[in-house]
């Protein structure tokens, strides 16, 4: 917030005379605004619908209900201020009101003056588009919810430990001052203490928190990298960045990482590496759903910014946004342009370490710039397992489920799945576990292969469009599997020497036995 406020003050110095503060926390804002303009001597009106204008004292000017007449009294007001409206943003779409604020622009700088449209929904007329200054007010910070805190445990007689302090706090950010009041509330009067017990309590309050945001949800439970088979060259990429948000990587000279791009074959492991990403780097996890938040009744750059200040609150912290390529197909539908070209920028030119895991099936929708140098640090793309990944796959969904990989013949399995996907292979296992309860016995390699025999995988049904697939990705992404033909190559090539060897050591006159 003190860092907004700076802002905000030097714009009113450089004579920017309407700013636009998209926020849901109207007193919080009101609060620093109060601050702001008693350190830099400024008078402070506030207009709210529901009771007009207030001057500086609080008095409240009569006749000031509605926006246009209230406009008008401003011009009365000759020194330093800093007139903020409250519900203003239900009024820009009156020509009246438009009118007004334009006249006004010009005589408001000079006086030292600036309005402030405070509002959670950005509705800027196209007359004024190149007036208004927009700042999103960043959540709490770390500070702020510290202090909060502390205050709060104090009053109530309570000591917490550092290291649980700062889990509550983590798990804090992200949410409105507000929210984070009624949740230490709901601890309080739940009878808790604080306690490690208690901090489940917080949890649940932030993810009903953050699902209010259009197509965003707090996923708590991440999935381990080893749940991930095959696509080696992914996680060996990603395993060099798993150590990149550290201030150990600051000194050294490496930048924040972007993100990565994941295009591929549906069902081979997309979304559930987006999931593995926040277990290796040990950060929060994200999910955003573009489909949802174009298709959204609400103002949908508003939603994205919403998302986006909640990253950022969080950060660092991992942001998957789940089938891209359906928010530009809503764009194009919906006419979201707009909103898009914000997202795109905020891709290019974010600061805070909110590492960004997109994924997409239907590469033909993107955008080239969407795929320009800078949005991401790799794109990669992933193809139907290979045996040796097919075979890690079964491997994992049988131990998953409880079962010894080495008691079946897994290998004819991963053999016989050609062109089967992660998903498709996860089915096997799980129907062929069907069969055998339903025979009433354990299940066998017979029930996978089976079932991998009757079954016809969608590659083999969309053929064309794989092809078509793998055509595009070759000259612009980089696999996210091993090049295992050059491995096998290698390691039959050592078996070779290596029977070479030994075949030669025993031929008679070759070796020198004494």
């Amino acid at each position: 917030m003190d860092e907004l406020l700076e802002r905000i003050a030097l714009y009113v110095k450089a004579r920017y005379p309407l700013l636009y503060l998209l926020t849901y926390e109207e007193d919080r804002v009101t609060r620093g605004l109060e601050k702001l303009a008693e350190r830099e001597s400024m008078a402070l009106w506030r207009w709210r619908v529901s009771d007009g204008l207030r001057d500086g004292d609080g008095s409240i000017v009569t006749n000031t209900r509605r926006a246009a007449p209230a406009l008008d009294k401003l011009l009365d007001v000759k020194g330093p201020a800093l007139f903020v409206f409250h519900d203003l943003h239900t009024h820009l779409s009156n020509p009246e009101v438009v009118r007004r604020m334009r006249d006004l622009e010009s005589v408001l700088g000079s006086r030292g003056q600036a309005i402030l449209i405070v509002s959670p929904v950005l509705e800027v007329p196209a007359e004024l588009e190149k007036d208004l200054t927009l700042l999103d007010v960043p959540l709490p910070g770390r500070d702020e919810v510290t202090r909060l805190l502390k205050v709060l445990l104090r009053r109530q007689g309570i000591e917490m430990r550092k290291e649980l302090l700062e889990r509550y706090v983590q798990t804090s950010l992200g949410l409105t001052e507000r929210e984070v009041k009624r949740a230490y509330a709901r601890i309080l009067l739940g009878g808790g203490r604080f306690s490690e017990e208690d901090l489940s309590t917080l949890v649940e309050a932030k993810r009903q928190a953050i699902r209010r945001t259009a197509g965003l949800e707090f996923i708590e439970k991440a999935i381990p990298i080893d749940e991930v088979g095959g696509l080696g060259n992914l996680k060996d990429w990603l395993s060099r960045r798993s150590v990149a948000f550290t201030e150990a990587a600051r000194e050294f000279g490496l930048p924040q990482p972007k993100g990565v791009f994941l295009l591929g074959v549906q069902g081979c492991g997309k979304s559930l590496t987006a999931k593995a990403i926040s277990s290796m780097f040990n950060i929060p996890l994200l999910r955003l759903d573009v489909g949802a938040v174009f298709q959204s009744s609400s103002s949908t750059e508003g939603t994205l910014r919403d998302a986006i200040r909640i990253a950022e609150s969080i950060a660092p912290v991992v942001l998957w946004i789940d089938e891209l390529e359906k928010g530009f197909m809503a764009t194009n539908e919906l006419g979201g342009g707009r909103a898009f070209g914000t997202f795109l920028t905020w891709m290019q030119e974010k600061e805070k370490p909110v590492f960004v895991v997109a994924t997409a099936n239907e590469v033909r929708a993107l955008p080239p710039e969407l795929l320009r140098k800078g949005r991401f640090d790799e794109i990669f793309f992933v193809d139907l397992p290979d045996v040796h990944e097919r075979l890690q796959v079964l491997e994992i969904q049988v131990r998953n489920r409880e079962r010894d990989p080495d008691t079946f013949d897994l290998l004819q399995c991963a053999e016989e799945s050609e062109k089967y996907s992660g998903a498709e292979l996860e089915q096997v296992v799980i129907e062929a576990m069907f069969d055998a309860f339903a025979e009433k016995r354990p299940m066998t390699s017979r029930d996978m292969l089976r079932t991998i025999r009757d079954t016809v995988p969608l590659a083999v049904t969309m053929d064309d469009r794989l092809k078509e697939l793998r055509e595009w990705a070759r000259p612009r992404t980089r696999p996210a599997t091993l090049n295992r033909r050059r491995i096998d190559f290698f390691e039959d090539f050592e078996e070779v020497q290596e029977e070479e060897i030994v075949a030669e050591s025993l031929t008679p006159g070759t070796t020198d036995w004494n």
